[in-house]
């Protein structure tokens, strides 16, 4: 699969658009997590465990996203971007998403 943040894919033609793909997840801190960070904050600099959750959502939401696009015939998605909302104290949506199309090399 081939995702780009672009509109366009460069020596690529598209030859469907097949719509809008998205991959969620929701992710919580857990007590261990918070207390693990609220250490590294006392210190200052990165909070790598709060990075490391940061990633693994990035990483399921885009996981998400390609296999949406998979299920709908895809083989390209463009635009791709990322978006994070707090639902609550604690607990965050990531969403991965884009526009699913179907691309071939241009000769």
């Amino acid at each position: 699969m081939l995702v780009a943040t672009t509109n366009d894919l460069p020596g690529y033609r598209i030859v469907a658009h097949l719509g809008l793909v998205r991959g969620v997840t929701v992710r919580s801190r857990s007590v261990i997590g918070n207390i693990g960070g609220s250490i590294q904050s006392i210190f200052g600099g990165k909070l790598s465990i709060y990075v490391n959750l940061a990633e693994a959502a990035r990483k399921e939401a885009y996981e998400l996203l390609v296999a949406h696009a998979a299920e709908m015939g895809a083989n390209a998605i463009l635009a791709m971007r990322y978006d994070a909302n707090e639902i609550m104290e604690g607990i965050t949506e990531v969403l991965a998403y884009g526009t699913a199309v179907k691309v071939e090399p241009i000769a």
